[in-house]
């Protein structure tokens, strides 16, 4: 299966919320994984967010970096092509989506993923209507 998993999501492999045990599930059943090229600096901004209001401690953030950079090893990592920058101009006139979550659900989509994970309601609604095979895993923290 090849699957897709936008930053709210993947922020689940390192603090343990609502979802993280069924994204662990659902990264075990899968052959493939994309994720779109923003959603290493969008992880890593919503960890050292945490690290400085004091929610996250030092040695957490760095186990937890070092793990998200071992686990995108082997992963593919989707640009921003013209088509994707398309596809997300088209995603952001017809619904209610922030840019970086249209980029996610625009990747996903030129990718031909199989199944789209995300956090976030909107996100969910845009990639369902697109025709995603999508899975909402609750609310994130990250």
């Amino acid at each position: 299966m090849k699957l897709s998993v936008d930053s709210s999501s993947f922020a689940k492999r390192y603090v343990q919320e609502i979802g993280s045990d069924e994204l662990d599930d659902v990264l075990q059943n899968s052959s493939e994984l994309a994720l779109c090229v923003i959603l290493v600096p969008e992880l890593i901004s919503a960890l050292n967010r945490r690290l400085r209001e004091g929610v996250l401690p030092e040695g957490d953030y760095r186990m937890a970096k070092r793990l998200l950079l071992e686990d995108i090893r082997d992963a593919t990592v989707l640009q921003l092509t013209p088509a994707v920058i398309s596809r997300s101009i088209g995603l952001l006139e017809t619904n209610v989506l922030r840019a970086m979550d249209a980029l996610h659900v625009a990747c996903a989509l030129e990718w031909e993923a199989d199944l789209f994970v995300t956090s976030d309601r909107r996100q969910l609604d845009a990639a369902v209507r697109s025709g995603l095979n999508s899975l909402y895993l609750g609310q994130s923290a990250a």
